[in-house]
């Protein structure tokens, strides 16, 4: 069984940034990130027709537990706004009246909520099929598992996160802590850069392994190995403190169990309520006229 664990906000942003703003929805308001979002949606509906889904947004910019140890983290973003945030739950209005279950917390992150769920329902014989282009997603992936970013080019498997980032998925949140992350403003050591961590990483396996072989790092093939062991000598609570800022929670509190995760009709309701641009009102209503045909016949 495959659960298709959509990373929302990441399509809302992406709309919202390379759509025309001049995009309106029925009452005339701008629409240009329901107008894509909604597309990926109906688009995944209709072409993957998953029976087990959920959909996470991101709602902590400035609230997140990480916040509370580290409170830079992801200080470098920029406040939604207003307009953003209407439409944004606009999105998560209209995924739910699609039938899917939303997820959303002001202490945990998309992520977090994704591998709390993947966590969760893995005992129950569901592989993941993870919708995003975050990266930090590559941590989660245990064999059947995929990283899909619908509209974009990457479709990874176990395979593909260690040819496209040098480590395995069970490193990637060491690789993370050793090299930084910009976008999300998590520092790393200074000094060790991507390459670098890759090398540390193939040689000791984890943090762990690095710190307790300081010694040895001299020998590597690496230039300046004295210096790399020196600085992560005097940044070693950084680097362990950035590996939590850049590892998934996987235990935050969730409110389903396994029969929310199936995909329902549509709510015509609701559905009808929400502003939408033209396009996407048609698709809507097309998927409204199939369920009601699919209740017709099952009478």
């Amino acid at each position: 069984m495959r659960l298709y664990l959509i990373d929302a906000s990441v399509y809302v942003f992406r709309a919202w940034f390379s759509l025309d703003d001049r995009l309106r929805d029925d009452e005339g308001a701008p629409a240009n990130a329901v107008f894509g979002y909604g597309n990926f949606l109906l688009d995944l509906l209709d072409g993957t027709r998953p029976r087990y889904a959920l959909a996470a947004f991101d709602e902590c910019l400035s609230t997140c537990f990480r916040n509370d140890f580290f409170p830079a983290y992801k200080a470098n973003r920029p406040e939604a706004p207003a307009d953003l945030k209407r439409q944004i739950g606009i999105c998560r209005e209209l995924t739910r009246g699609l039938g899917l279950l939303t997820l959303a917390s002001d202490r945990y992150e998309a992520d977090d909520l994704i591998g709390s769920a993947a966590e969760r329902f893995r005992p129950a014989g569901f592989s993941m099929c993870y919708l995003t282009s975050d990266k930090d997603y590559a941590q989660l992936l245990e064999p059947g598992d995929r990283i899909w970013d619908a509209g974009g080019r990457r479709n990874l498997d176990c395979d593909g996160v260690e040819r496209e980032f040098g480590v395995r998925a069970d490193q990637v949140a060491d690789l993370l802590a050793l090299a930084g992350d910009a976008v999300d403003n998590i520092p790393g050591v200074p000094g060790v850069g991507p390459k670098t961590a890759r090398v540390l990483l193939a040689h000791f396996g984890g943090l762990e392994g690095i710190f307790a072989a300081l010694e040895r790092i001299p020998a590597l093939p690496l230039r300046g190995g004295a210096r790399i062991a020196r600085l992560l000598a005097e940044h070693r609570e950084m680097a362990f403190l950035c590996r939590r800022l850049a590892t998934i929670h996987r235990a935050a509190p969730l409110d389903c169990g396994r029969n929310c995760l199936v995909v329902g009709s549509p709510d015509a309701a609701l559905l009808a309520a929400l502003p939408l641009p033209g396009r996407v009102r048609r698709r809507v209503d097309v998927r409204l006229e199939a369920a009601a045909g699919a209740r017709i016949t099952e009478a």
